[in-house]
């Protein structure tokens, strides 16, 4: 795949989605500013370090089952779809997280990491709860009336 003359380097760290990139062990090996802008680490705080500076704890035993098979058979059963989960800021508040995954490979195809392009989503989440709130109280007022 050709670049046409895009500089790569000024495209993962102008993208206002958060860019990582882990090696095959889960260390994290290319962390962009917006990854720290959304996390609170930066870059020096997070390269080399397992992705477990940012997966809750209850949710760490599910997320190293699924990377480890993923690893090892080269595929992902995500692909293309938009996954949403918790996540941790440095100061310990949790995010609602929206990503998407590729795999990475080598020539020989031997899997050499993985890429997520992540955006924070907790402002749109909590609107949702709100509303979905509101929703109920507006229906079970209805209910009362009829």
């Amino acid at each position: 795949m050709q670049s046409n003359n895009v500089d790569l380097q000024q495209l993962v760290a102008g993208a206002g989605d958060a860019i990582m990139v882990c090696d095959a062990k889960g260390a994290i090996v290319l962390w962009n500013a917006a990854s720290e802008r959304i996390f609170g680490f930066s870059e020096a705080e997070a390269l080399g370090k397992s992705l477990d500076l940012i997966v809750p704890e209850r949710q760490r035993g599910r997320h190293w089952e699924g990377y480890d098979k993923t690893m090892a058979t080269g595929i992902t059963k995500y692909g293309a779809d938009l996954l949403r989960v918790p996540a941790l800021h440095k100061d310990g508040h949790t995010l609602s997280i929206a990503f998407t995954v590729s795999m990475l490979f080598s020539e020989d195809r031997k899997v050499t990491g993985i890429v997520a392009i992540v955006r924070d989503e907790t402002a749109r989440f909590a609107e949702e709860r709100k509303l979905r709130a509101r929703l109920v109280e507006v229906e079970a007022k209805s209910k009362e009336t009829q």
